[in-house]
């Protein structure tokens, strides 16, 4: 069995579709069973998605814009997300352990949870206008939801025994709230936490159809119109590897805590 020091940084097993699914996309694209002008070749592909990173060529007119593009957008989602994650965090925490809490606001989350994201972006965009603000409200709206409810969960389903032991060692509220309630909740925090990054990246792009001015999102709306069909997979593709490592990251980041947590205890 491979032990963590020898395993290899990419599991093997995970190139398997992707490796699949590129064999067969070279195949259809040279016996020319894929349109030119519905799906570019691979090696098309990856010279565009290599000018639109360094921009030595000038092959779209996106040559050389990824950084400043994956910025804008990766600055959207870390502040909707960051938006999400303390308010489902603090709302979940009061939901899963007082009951009085529960009555008040589980009803009207769900209700809202019910309404579709698409379905807020015209109120969005009187409340906010064209841009920023809009995006980053249907991020912070989108990613809310899963967080508050995992999060919700973990809490409402700790042992009244870790509680009990607490109380009875003289912990009040606060050094209960960060000794038991949040380590014993933190699974599901992490998963609330987990799915919310994901939901963000996926509502950037929402958010960016509606007109700003950069961003990954942006760039598909721009290469549609302007017949650029390269940069539409290159800007999903961009978007799939940035959610990826915000992901990785975000649980590293969360296991460290944790286990700093574990020591101070």
């Amino acid at each position: 069995m491979m032990n963590k020091k020898n395993r290899l940084p990419v599991d093997p097993l995970a190139m398997v579709l992707p490796i699949g699914v590129l064999l067969i996309w070279s195949l259809c694209s040279y016996f020319n069973f894929l349109p030119v002008y519905l799906f570019p070749s691979p090696v098309r592909m990856f010279k565009v998605g290599w000018d639109f990173l360094i921009g030595t060529e000038g092959m779209t007119p996106y040559s050389g814009s990824l950084l400043n593009h994956l910025i804008a957008s990766l600055m959207r989602v870390l502040m909707g997300f960051s938006l999400a994650a303390c308010l489902g965090i603090l709302l979940g925490l009061l939901s899963g352990r007082i009951k009085r809490a529960y009555r008040i606001l589980d009803p009207m989350i769900q209700m809202l949870r019910a309404v579709p994201g698409i379905g807020w972006l015209p109120l969005a965009m009187i409340w906010f206008g064209v841009g920023q603000k809009t995006t980053v409200f249907l991020i912070a709206l989108a990613a809310f939801f899963p967080i508050y409810l995992n999060v919700a969960h973990g809490a409402a389903r700790i042992p009244m025994e870790l509680i009990q032991a607490a109380q009875m060692m003289g912990a009040d509220a606060r050094v209960l709230l960060r000794t038991v309630i949040i380590p014993a909740s933190f699974p599901s925090m992490l998963v609330g936490l987990r799915l919310g990054m994901g939901i963000a990246w996926a509502y950037l792009v929402l958010g960016e159809l509606t007109g700003v001015a950069n961003g990954l999102g942006a760039v598909m709306m721009d290469a549609r119109m302007l017949g650029q069909i390269e940069m539409i997979p290159i800007a999903m593709v961009s978007i799939a590897l940035m959610g990826k490592l915000c992901d990785t990251l975000l649980v590293k980041l969360a296991k460290r805590l944790h286990a700093d947590q574990e020591m101070d205890r």
